[in-house]
């Protein structure tokens, strides 16, 4: 017959551990990947400004740009319609919000 009784599984250590090694990391030295300076080019600096910027900064300065200046497809807001600034940024006149990313990435050092 066949044993009615279930093994028990392992207690989880494992996440309590991760759990306390978080607020650790987040008080270290090393800033994220979204939080470290970076330098736009001279195209991204028409666009944001000049000096050194989080990766998290630009995109929202590039977001506040694209609305202050309507660019967004009214029928389509998920497409920012590229101006003479953003144009010489993404390299074509119409870009999707997910594309968007990849096209800053190029000019940040």
């Amino acid at each position: 017959m066949p044993d009615k009784t279930a093994p028990k599984a392992p207690a989880k250590a494992a996440p309590k551990a991760a759990a306390k090694a978080a607020p650790a990391a987040a008080a270290g030295k090393k800033p994220n990947a979204l939080q470290q300076p970076l330098k736009p080019s001279a195209e991204l600096a028409e666009v944001v400004g000049q000096g050194t910027l989080s990766r998290g900064e630009v995109v929202s300065k590039v977001w506040e740009y694209i609305k202050s200046h309507n660019l967004q497809n009214p029928e389509n807001k998920r497409e920012i319609l590229a101006d003479d600034k953003l144009r010489k940024v993404f390299g074509k006149d119409k870009v999707t919000m997910f594309e968007m990313n990849k096209h800053l990435a190029q000019h940040l050092k």
